[in-house]
């Protein structure tokens, strides 16, 4: 029953299971820990787009219709969520920028601080050029990764343990997947030209990110489709990029 969610490719050859979603985990979160901390050192962030842009096909890769239809690729049940989803989505990364002033200020301790640095602007940048390079910037962090993750862990992930212990359980593990493999985006911060790990910060932005998985979740569940997890996480991006622009850099 459960490898009918499975390509026909697949089916007799891997099992739609939990032991699947520990594989996509590792064989995903790892090539992409690596990929997204090279960039920070590099200042080339083009390879990390292409990270997310693969997370958008790996669900068409290995579900069939059937097993795209469990995972939540579908028309949503109730439009009005979806609403809800993107403004709620704006409000939490509003926490989570108030937060990160509060605590540690302007200093790279700060996630959106840090975090702004792949935008590769300064400081400096112009009044007149600030609207240009925040609406780019808002728009590819509102499709890239919102699409590809969403679809990844809420979808992929989550299905593979939802098939062995349900809805609940597996939001729990989706949800931590997503917090960790952000650690590689802060919490392990490359300044100075050298590594550093600031335990604190480290442990409440991976708490942060854990909570606001639960959030995504919640809106793919009410809205019936992984389209209010995907609105979700685009309100929540939106914000970021807001904040960035107009308070950081």
């Amino acid at each position: 029953m459960k490898n009918e969610y499975l390509n026909r490719i697949w089916r007799n050859r891997i099992e739609f299971n939990w032991i699947l979603g520990i594989i996509l985990i590792l064989a995903v979160g790892i090539p992409r820990f690596i990929v997204v901390m090279n960039a920070y050192v590099t200042g080339n962030f083009y390879s990390v787009f292409f990270v997310f842009l693969a997370l958008w096909f790996l669900p068409f890769l290995f579900l069939s219709y059937k097993g795209l239809r469990f995972i939540g690729f579908k028309k949503p049940d109730r439009k009005l969520w979806l609403i809800l989803a993107l403004l709620t989505g704006a409000g939490m990364s509003s926490v989570v920028y108030i937060m990160g002033e509060w605590l540690y200020g302007d200093s790279v301790r700060n996630w959106f601080v840090y975090i702004s640095r792949s935008n590769g602007a300064s400081g400096s940048i112009e009044d007149a050029q600030r609207l240009i390079f925040f609406l780019i910037s808002a728009v590819m962090s509102m499709t890239f990764s919102p699409i590809g993750e969403e679809l990844f862990y809420r979808g992929l992930i989550h299905g593979a343990f939802q098939v062995d212990f349900g809805h609940l359980k597996a939001s729990y593990v989706d949800s931590l997947a997503f917090a960790l493999t952000h650690l590689a985006h802060f919490g392990i911060i490359y300044n100075n030209q050298s590594w550093n790990f600031f335990f604190i910060p480290a442990l409440l932005w991976v708490t942060l990110m854990f909570l606001v998985s639960r959030v995504f979740f919640f809106f793919k569940q009410k809205s019936g489709s992984v389209a209010g997890a995907i609105l979700c996480h685009a309100g929540f991006n939106f914000a970021m990029m807001y904040f960035i622009f107009y308070y950081i850099l």
